[in-house]
């Protein structure tokens, strides 16, 4: 067989430091998820929902084939 696919999708998972509730203000919790997802697919990783409460995110995700997992994380929390 030639050609080979895959659909890998990642449910990413992080919190503030100390599970503070920094992200209370709605407004800013919605900039920064735009911002995480629009990271997400310049690298190449198509993001299907991000979201979130006060004091964590969650990202899902497919995965490139070209960064790994913690490159993927690192640039993400960067």
């Amino acid at each position: 067989m030639p050609q080979s696919l895959a659909n890998v999708l990642v449910h990413i998972v992080f919190s503030t430091k100390d599970r503070v509730p920094f992200l209370k203000d709605e407004i800013v919790r919605n900039e920064l998820h735009a911002q995480l997802g629009g990271t997400s697919k310049t690298l190449n990783c198509p993001p299907l929902i991000v979201g979130g409460v006060d004091d964590h995110i969650h990202l899902l995700a497919g995965q490139s084939r070209t960064i790994s997992l913690s490159d993927w994380v690192k640039e993400l929390k960067r």
